[in-house]
């Protein structure tokens, strides 16, 4: 974005959004200007109003109802880099009070989801109950995740806190048998 010249632009907010995007923006190191231009620019920004965005976060609302925490679109096709033959992982996160079972999937797999042709693969999960106790599908969401839908900024708290301890080191990125993993470092 170096080489585009700044433009100046006035966007009016409630007072409460603007406090709620700030704390993400403050908790993502960053201010809320720079966040912006992050999330505006990112690939996938418009996820959640597209038609494969709102359709995969209708069905995991359809499925899991008022347990639905949110829903980050991560991997190649968050970075804009799928293939032919790539599908759209989802992070579905829910409450705890929901148990993750393979009858969710089956569920889902019953009215599956499309997203501009390919299929939507969903991960359903609960909040780590912490950044450094992340599995490998939270870490990938953390670096190129995409939300498309959260309760109360927790989602986007999270995710901000899994970067934190992957910019401290505490968290890294493995390679075994070209087969990358996250663990925290010893």
């Amino acid at each position: 974005m170096a080489d585009i010249a700044p433009t100046r632009f006035l966007l009016r907010l409630p007072p409460g959004l603007q406090t709620a995007l700030a704390q993400v923006a403050a908790a993502a190191g960053v201010s809320l200007n720079e966040w912006c231009v992050r999330r505006l620019s990112a690939p996938g920004a418009t996820a959640a109003g597209e038609g494969g965005g709102a359709a995969a976060v209708a069905r995991a609302a359809e499925l899991v109802g008022g347990h639905l925490i949110g829903a980050v679109v991560y991997g190649s096709w968050a970075r804009g880099q799928a293939s032919p033959r790539s599908d759209v992982d989802v992070l579905v996160i829910v409450d705890r009070r929901l148990r993750l079972s393979r009858d969710l999937y089956r569920r889902w797999d019953a009215a599956p989801v499309s997203w501009a042709g390919r299929r939507v693969d969903p991960h359903f999960a609960h909040l780590p109950q912490a950044p450094a106790v992340v599995g490998g599908a939270w870490a990938e969401a953390a670096l190129d995740g995409v939300v498309l839908f959260e309760r109360g900024g927790l989602v986007s708290q999270h995710l901000a806190a899994v970067r934190h301890e992957m910019a401290l080191g505490r968290l890294v990125r493995k390679v075994v048998h070209g087969q990358p993993y996250w663990t925290v470092a010893a």
